[in-house]
């Protein structure tokens, strides 16, 4: 099944709701930088997370989320466009801690605090905007909530859930994110938050076999609610060879010549993605040329 975004208004109005159905994507992110189950619920929250936080960006616009703790996983990195393509990486990926109290996977101990939650959102035409908290659980769900009120004053909740198998695949992941809308009534918040309390395991509405709607229903009750709009979602790094090659271009001549002669060429790693690019003497010896050529 494809991912995908899925925008609702709920409660006439009142409510945005936003869902997202993330468990191809989220795995190939964990695929390609071989995240044990702590890891990989920590920075499949975070990708999910950021996937509601950019679903109004249009055109070329872009956010950057960065979760930083003091934590064993280090820094968590998540970049995503307008076209809800996301990529990122976590600084350790190979941490598997035991079940937390609750016997569910320790993501707060993974992520460690004190720490922030860092947002850069990039918009065409104008100067990037910088919001910063402070991390209220690492949890990273409660910590998108207290972003989104206290940095970017809209009274927000997140729901993130990230489910991983024995075999460290990952069986579902998906969230939601429900913003009230100016003028929502006392009573509206109300019944929003008697559905939150009786909300079941959210990783049972992400699997293959339910559809997006029985959480819809289950957050604003049957009827009560309007799709606007659905987009699929995936995970895409734009990088390339060319695009390292030019990269290498702003290494000194001694440099080049070292990987030329000592080296026999050399090798790129993307961070976001895990790609490795190779070079060729060949290579880097045209990269020397077109330096000398300037």
């Amino acid at each position: 099944m494809q991912d995908q975004l899925v925008k609702y208004l709920a409660f006439d109005g009142q409510v945005r709701l936003v869902l997202v159905q993330a468990t191809n994507t989220v795995q190939e992110a964990c695929r390609r930088h071989d995240t044990w189950h702590t890891a990989s619920a920590a920075f499949g929250r975070t990708m999910i997370g950021s996937l509601l936080l950019a679903s109004n960006l249009k055109g070329e616009d872009r956010i950057i989320t960065e979760i930083q703790g003091t934590g064993p996983i280090g820094r968590i990195v998540v970049d995503v466009n307008s076209h809800n393509q996301v990529r990122g990486y976590v600084n350790q990926p190979h941490v598997a801690l035991e079940l937390n109290e609750q016997h569910k996977l320790d993501v707060s101990g993974a992520v460690g605090l004190p720490g922030t939650l860092t947002v850069r959102r990039y918009i065409e035409h104008m100067e990037p905007f910088v919001g910063q908290v402070a991390l209220v659980s690492g949890e990273i769900g409660d910590d998108f909530t207290y972003y989104m009120t206290a940095s970017e004053q809209t009274p927000s909740s997140f729901g993130l859930s990230v489910l991983v198998n024995p075999d460290e695949s990952i069986q579902s992941a998906g969230g939601f994110m429900i913003q009230m809308m100016p003028g929502a009534t006392e009573e509206t918040i109300q019944a929003l938050e008697a559905n939150l309390s009786q909300l079941d395991s959210l990783a049972t509405y992400f699997n293959e076999s339910e559809s997006l709607v029985s959480l819809v229903e289950a957050l604003v009750g049957q009827g009560n609610y309007k799709e606007l709009e659905a987009a699929d979602v995936s995970f895409h790094c734009p990088c390339s060879k060319a695009y390292y090659q030019d990269k290498l271009a702003v290494l000194d001549e001694m440099t080049l010549r070292e990987m030329i002669e000592e080296d026999h060429g050399a090798e790129v790693t993307c961070h976001f993605c895990n790609e490795q690019y190779q070079y060729s003497e060949e290579d880097l010896r045209e990269v020397l040329h077109a330096n000398q050529a300037k």
